[in-house]
């Protein structure tokens, strides 16, 4: 159950706020832990859902998130903002099971054609998106397929940017690049969107 997070507000008091939190949950505590999860939790199942499109899925990779924070927080340094670290694991952990399950389907597929016994795995269910209660059912899902066409990059840039709202600093930090870079991602992933959504004009 994703639960809206209610944490504090202001840049400033913000970080005050996570700097604290990261001194507590260093020293073991447990209550600290659940403030974190409580103060993050949706925003890191959103971000982990744009990228997987299965509420399954982004529940399972969203809680992996939260146990490798509790295993490695005595990693942390403060070297970028707790969100950015959080935003960090959540893409990192969305694409790599998004690949795994790309590899299971190749090989599923591979040995079917060998004729081993193995069932092929089932493309995932599609489920509906938080913007999909809108007019343009079809539109929208055309677009979300394409936008998980884009490659890796692109498509963490453009989630974190038009679903999570992050600013391009923001975004620059979870990648680890500059904020030119950001841009050109952006620029690109915006371009091959139009591209394969302006309709092809008909030849009579």
């Amino acid at each position: 159950m994703i639960v809206e997070d209610s944490g504090p507000s202001g840049p400033g008091v913000v970080a005050s706020a996570d700097a604290e939190l990261v001194g507590q949950l260093q020293q073991g505590s447990e209550a600290a832990f659940r403030t974190l999860v409580e103060r993050y939790q949706n925003r890191i199942y959103r971000t982990v859902f744009a990228l997987l499109r299965s509420p399954e899925e982004a529940e399972d990779v969203a809680q992996e998130v939260f146990v490798e924070v509790h295993q490695t927080i005595n990693r942390f340094r403060g070297d970028a903002a707790l969100s950015t670290w959080l935003y960090r694991l959540a893409t990192s952990r969305a694409l790599k099971h998004r690949q795994r399950a790309r590899a299971q389907k190749r090989f599923a597929y591979f040995t079917s054609l060998l004729g081993f016994d193995n069932q092929v795995l089932h493309e995932p269910a599609d489920h509906a998106h938080p913007q999909a209660k809108i007019e343009g059912q079809q539109q929208l899902e055309l677009l979300l397929t394409h936008i998980g066409r884009l490659p890796d990059q692109q498509q963490v840039a453009f989630t974190l940017r038009y679903e999570q709202e992050l600013t391009y600093e923001e975004i620059a930090a979870v990648l680890n690049t500059t904020v030119p870079a950001v841009e050109s991602l952006l620029f690109r992933a915006r371009k091959t969107l139009r591209t394969s959504l302006t309709p092809s004009p008909r030849h009579v």
